[in-house]
């Protein structure tokens, strides 16, 4: 089934230098299984961007259509301004070398040092071993691992073993680097650690970073913008805080739903379309309208009570996001005309939810 792509907040802009990832129509299928579906997605050089889907929705194959290990049945794929769907496979090794990897679970080679294993995209290139070595030490003061050179991965915990394959992945000077899952056997602690590493590294270095990931949070925390796949299709897309804010597609919203205040149970239950009792609403909002005395604007416009049931003020990065709650004894069509007159803003929502039982 085709689903209707919708984009959310401020797209890439079209103008100016090619994107470092340009990926146009691609379409990758398995037999009569659909893993991809006219896939379009461009990120921007210096740019964070997280990709989000459930399991099985095409994420996999994306990455291996980006690194070359896939080719797509149809569309274009540029990489650093290079298209990589006609290169042979003698071509397409050095390309590799423009994309780094970081993966679930390290795939460290348990019999090396640590230092080897960051310098081993150096040895397989052909680079010569004084000159790795000195890489591979300058990598590992980067992540913070600088005493832990010739130590082998089985000394090391979780978070260093992936401090180390973010050192190696960035050996040989990538143009992009692919974070596959990279935190998600990783504890929530060790996991900020980590996405705290990589922000640095995009600052210091303006390297373009894809998160692949299942969780909203590793994207909330470090990603500028996000792209929702489903189904193999790109579903949403936009700037991390009005996604956050207001998202459009149904799976978005499930992704979402464990991060994003809702309204409780026991009140939606409750709820029907129509009726005489108090209206429940909810107001999204970004930016700096995140601060306004939304409770006091609606009952001032409606002459009634209105009152906080739930909700407040997040930040996503620098980014205020505010999802609220009311009740007010008022009709729905009441809510709406207030909204579209005093709140008409392209970063406030404004959405009648239902009536709750009673009567005025």
């Amino acid at each position: 089934m085709k689903h209707e792509t919708r984009l959310v907040g401020a797209p890439v802009p079209t103008s100016g230098p090619e994107p470092v990832v340009a990926l146009s129509g691609v379409t990758r299928a398995f037999g009569r299984t659909l893993a991809l579906s006219g896939v379009s997605l461009s990120i921007a050089k210096g740019e964070i961007l997280g990709l989000i889907g459930r399991s099985g929705a095409g994420k996999s194959t994306l990455i291996r259509c980006l690194n070359g290990l896939e080719r797509p049945d149809s569309g274009s794929i540029r990489i650093d301004g290079q298209e990589i769907t006609s290169l042979s496979d003698r071509e397409l090794q050095p390309f590799r070398q423009k994309i780094g990897m970081v993966f679930q679970h390290f795939n460290l080679l348990s019999a090396k040092t640590v230092e080897d294993n960051i310098a081993l995209p150096l040895k397989i290139a052909g680079v010569a071993k004084r000159d790795r070595l000195k890489r591979a030490g300058e990598l590992l003061d980067l992540v913070g691992l600088s005493d832990k050179a010739r130590a082998h991965p089985s000394a090391l915990s979780g978070g260093q073993k992936q401090r180390v394959g973010i050192a190696r992945a960035l050996a040989a000077n990538p143009a992009l680097l692919l974070s596959d899952e990279a935190t998600s056997a990783l504890d929530p602690e060790t996991t900020q650690s980590i996405l705290d590493l990589m922000r640095e590294i995009n600052r210091s270095l303006g390297l373009t970073i894809l998160l692949i990931t299942h969780e909203m949070d590793v994207v909330r925390s470090i990603a500028g913008r996000v792209a929702v796949i489903d189904q193999g299709q790109i579903v949403e897309e936009g700037r991390v805080a009005d996604v956050f804010a207001r998202p459009v597609h149904a799976v978005t919203k499930s992704l979402l739903h464990g991060v994003r205040p809702q309204l409780p149970d026991f009140l939606s239950a409750r709820l029907s379309p129509q009726g005489s009792g108090p209206a429940l609403f909810s107001v999204d909002v970004t930016g700096e309208d995140a601060g306004l005395d939304f409770a006091a604007r609606f009952a001032d416009a409606l002459g009634t009570t209105v009152t906080l049931v739930h909700g407040g003020v997040d930040h996503i990065q620098d980014q205020p996001v505010g999802r609220f709650f009311f009740r007010a004894l008022a009709r729905g069509d009441d809510i709406q005309a207030v909204a579209a007159s005093h709140l008409a803003r392209p970063n406030i929502h404004v959405e009648l939810l239902g009536h709750e039982p009673g009567s005025h």
